[in-house]
């Protein structure tokens, strides 16, 4: 695969210092997120929605294929498959506070992707779609589910995305400031930011002990499990 921002608009114009080429990165980020945001126009305005995805970096689409699902009665559906959409995926890493307004920041890793999505029908390739949203949020649980009702499944409309056309850039560091706004004394540094759990909740109705995929979840995420 060629290397990130192949075309006029995915290339960074603004903040290029700030633009990664490697699509290991991307890869990376895609891993590490949970929520992207489809950006879509319906009739005469522009709709940002945020939605659940999966990522096969094997997938039929070139670049491999982005997911995102949602209810086969939802009005952005139809507006997503007549034309292109962008999809934006961000991690937030830490709060920058500098010595003037001017040059406050946030470290961060942030990606865009264009394209024309399609509608996903073949069966097999819905079910792997499926499971790898789930596996998204928590890997290893699809295995662990029943297979979804022919209701759900019709219920259910599943796109994808070719990874193909991306950008994606990146802050990491402390402040840059004015060197007499060093001088002047005013604190500055970083406050770094990372997404935590406070341990899983099992449900009033739930049936045995928390499963290990779970735990290993949580433990991802730097707590130990509450049941």
């Amino acid at each position: 695969m060629p290397d990130l921002s192949p075309t006029a608009r995915t290339t960074v114009n603004r903040g290029r210092k700030r633009a990664l080429a490697d699509r290991e990165r991307l890869h990376q980020l895609l891993a590490d997120g949970l929520v992207a945001h489809l950006g879509v126009t319906m009739g005469e305005h522009p709709v940002v929605l945020p939605a659940a995805y999966g990522v096969d970096l094997e997938g039929p689409d070139e670049g491999g294929t982005l997911y995102l699902h949602g209810s086969v009665a939802a009005g952005w559906l139809a507006a997503a498959m007549v034309g292109d959409v962008c999809v934006t995926i961000t991690e937030l890493d830490g709060l920058v506070a500098a010595r003037s307004g001017f040059h406050h920041s946030m470290n961060y890793r942030s990606a865009v992707l264009i394209g024309r999505p399609r509608a996903v029908e073949d069966p097999m390739e819905r079910g792997r779609a499926l499971d790898l949203i789930v596996d998204q949020m928590i890997p290893g649980r699809a295995a662990t589910l029943r297979e979804p009702t022919r209701k759900e499944l019709a219920a259910t409309a599943v796109l994808a995305l070719p990874l193909v056309e991306a950008s994606m850039k990146e802050r990491d560091g402390g402040p840059v400031d004015e060197p007499a706004d060093v001088e002047a004394g005013t604190w500055a540094g970083v406050i770094p930011l990372r997404r935590v759990s406070p341990g899983a909740i099992t449900a009033a109705d739930s049936h045995g002990v928390v499963p290990p995929h779970v735990r290993e979840r949580v433990a991802a995420l730097g707590c130990g499990t509450r049941v």
